[in-house]
């Protein structure tokens, strides 16, 4: 019986099956399907707010002291200075807490919530009520989509393990929200050597949770868009015990490993970004990791990375265990649009001619979803290489001749436009966009793959997608792989700043060094210039390739009540799916939070939030039987414009969701 329990805790259908929500994506491999099925298409307009936790809640618990005649680096200050948690509680308690940005996703263990603050906090929480069972608090702010968790073993309690925005990696007992004392100097890893040394200036941190095999953490990395040079995006195994380092995969190869000839002389040396700031997801069964890699820096100019750049903006495969490489695919070649891997890829199974294919299905910020035998690394469906045109380069640069394309499924969103395809939602919309697109004697259109160069250009999709971070979730009762995205175009030219660098420019920008983004828009309103939908939910069906429901996701009021069909908004964040039978998803302008029905992609029920729900919500099981779904609402208020990629928040706090 022992060894029956054993291989069941072991299998994906143990996970499949679970109530808690304990990893990112609810299962290694990032499926993100509940198999809870309380709230179904048929009683989930009753959802109604069981409780909500403010994360700006002022400390409880004083933060973990360093050991005896040792500075922990989250509490050490200038000699005679108070600790920074006091230094923070005065600043607080003088002008209020700063709003902070949010868009992490908690865990549900055990009977236990955990969930990381904007404001520098890991806590742990009832599930049922919010209420407060322990509170860490340190000098660094954890990465901001969230922690993980290991199980323990017979040496160990369970341990709460995340990374900072700053370059930290933590270990926290489970129980206790104490530091764990054999982990690193006292539970804390200093993460820039080996990868920062250069650069002691530069930005490095972690941005995303770190993934976990067996007593393996890996962690990716975030870093610099610009500059050249700056620390490495690579991507590194720490023992869970001890923090000591395990393995290092170079997402830039160095001489002697597998495809360092990619790059040009010593262009490779010392650049920065190719690094995995998203998620990276977890083949338990066949010990995999899954990378989504990043550009390598610059992101909008290539003339000193000559060449394909891999790994840049690749889909890469290692060992788990070791960092080696497995497989790789490259889904953008020599990449000039900040067309990172974000979402985390998905592991699911195809059935093809009546046969399961191990699969990884991984959405792009171009709104095209590849997807790969998993084990191999083949496309299930076919990709082709198609030319794109290399017009209005910046001097210096050599543009990549062609780029990926998979065959089956077409693309989720916009990748192209022309002066006929102007939004024509109000009259007095339609002239604000044909004015805009006449600047500096006409702008530039054209795509996919449009350059950034000298000339004004309209360029879809925008660097922050198409698809983004929140990336798919999937039922495999029904096949389908749910996929948020949105219509949204950089208005961009590129100039040379003060330093001689490419840099782009938004019309609305003075100079190089001021550059806003520059969103083809009105930005007044948040409404996108070309015609819409401008957000979407789609429903991919993996075994055929084919779109199986498309519908708007958002609306704006004010054109709601002008009678303009339901534009959808822009959006950021990702889904989840049930078997209940729903998909919820939050991510959109509007501030809501709402369900779908999974089979056909009708909108069944929305609840506005205090904020833009910029996060993947989780369900799960509570200890009185109840079914619960949370969402994090702290990326902005609905009358922000879209193309801002941090609107100011007013203050993150979590709304949990329950049947009456």
């Amino acid at each position: 019986m022992r060894i029956l329990v054993l291989t069941i805790l072991g299998s994906a259908s143990f996970l499949s099956a679970q109530t808690d929500w304990p990893v990112y994506g609810h299962d290694p491999g990032g499926m993100r399907y509940s198999p809870l099925k309380q709230i179904t298409p048929k009683n989930v307009a009753r959802l109604e707010l069981a409780w909500t936790f403010d994360t700006q809640a002022p400390v409880t618990q004083a933060p973990a002291a360093a050991p005896a005649g040792q500075a922990s680096p989250y509490e050490a200050g200038p000699a005679g200075s108070a600790g920074p948690a006091a230094r923070r509680a005065r600043r607080a308690a003088a002008r209020g807490p700063r709003p902070r940005r949010s868009e992490s996703t908690p865990l549900v263990v055990n009977g236990v919530m955990y969930l990381c603050t904007p404001y520098d906090r890991v806590v742990a929480v009832e599930p049922e009520t919010g209420k407060k069972i322990w509170e860490y608090e340190g000098q660094h702010t954890p990465a901001m989509r969230g922690i993980a968790y290991w199980p323990g073993d017979k040496d160990l309690p369970p341990q709460i393990v995340f990374a900072t925005a700053d370059g930290w990696l933590v270990s926290l007992n489970a129980k206790t929200g104490k530091l764990v004392p054999g982990f690193g100097n006292e539970g804390i890893v200093n993460l820039r050597p080996g990868v920062a040394d250069k650069f002691p200036d530069a930005m490095y941190g972690l941005s995303s949770p770190p993934s976990m095999y067996k007593d393996i953490i890996i962690t990716g990395a975030h870093t610099q868009e610009s500059p050249s040079l700056g620390p490495s995006g690579d991507v590194r195994g720490w023992d869970v015990r001890t923090g000591r380092l395990l393995w290092t995969f170079h997402t830039i190869p160095r001489p002697g490993e597998p495809n360092h000839d990619a790059w040009t002389g010593d262009q490779w040396v010392d650049r920065s970004g190719a690094n995995p700031w998203g998620i990276l997801t977890v083949d338990t069964e066949h010990e995999l990791v899954f990378v989504p890699i990043g550009t390598p820096t610059t992101d909008f100019y290539g003339g000193d990375r000559k060449g394909s750049n891999l790994y840049g903006s690749s889909l890469v495969a290692l060992d788990a265990a070791t960092g080696k490489l497995k497989w790789y695919f490259q889904t953008t070649h020599h990449d000039n649009w900040d067309y990172d891997l974000t979402a985390p890829p998905a592991l699911i199974d195809v059935v093809r001619n009546g046969k399961k294919i191990p699969a990884v299905a991984q959405s792009t910020k171009q709104a095209l979803l590849f997807i790969f035998n998993r084990l191999t690394g083949e496309p299930i469906y076919k990709v082709e290489e198609r030319p794109v045109v290399s017009d209005n380069t910046a001097p210096g640069d050599e543009p990549w001749p062609t780029q990926p394309f998979p065959v089956k499924p077409p693309p989720l969103a916009r990748t192209g436009f022309t002066p006929d395809d102007v939004a024509k939602v109000t009259p007095e919309h339609e002239k604000f966009c044909k004015a805009l697109l006449a600047q500096e004697g006409g702008a530039l259109t054209g795509g996919p793959y449009a350059q950034y160069g000298p000339r004004l250009r309209v360029i879809f999709p925008s660097w922050i997608g198409g698809g983004n971070w929140g990336g798919t979730s999937f039922d495999p009762r029904l096949g389908y792989l749910f996929v948020n995205t949105q219509s949204l175009a950089n208005f961009n030219k590129l100039v040379k700043n003060e330093e001689g660098r490419w840099e782009r420019l938004g019309p609305d920008d003075t100079d190089a060094n001021s550059n806003s983004g520059g969103m083809f828009e009105d930005s007044a309103k948040g409404w996108p210039c070309q015609q819409p939908p401008w957000g979407e939910l789609s429903a991919v069906n993996v075994n055929t390739g084919e779109i199986a429901w498309r519908v708007p996701l958002g609306s704006f009021e004010e054109l709601d009540a002008k009678g303009v069909p339901k534009t959808g908004t822009p959006n950021m964040g990702g889904s989840i799916a049930t078997a209940g039978g729903l998909v919820f998803i939050g991510a959109t302008m509007d501030s809501r939070f709402r369900a779908f029905d999974s089979r056909t992609g009708k909108e069944l029920w929305s609840a506005r939030l205090s904020e833009i729900a910029r996060a993947v919500p989780i369900t799960y099981l509570g200890k009185n039987g109840r079914q619960y779904v949370a969402v994090m609402a702290g990326g902005g208020t609905a009358s922000q414009a879209p193309g801002s990629a941090s609107p100011a928040p007013h203050g993150a706090r979590l709304h949990v969701f329950a049947l009456p």
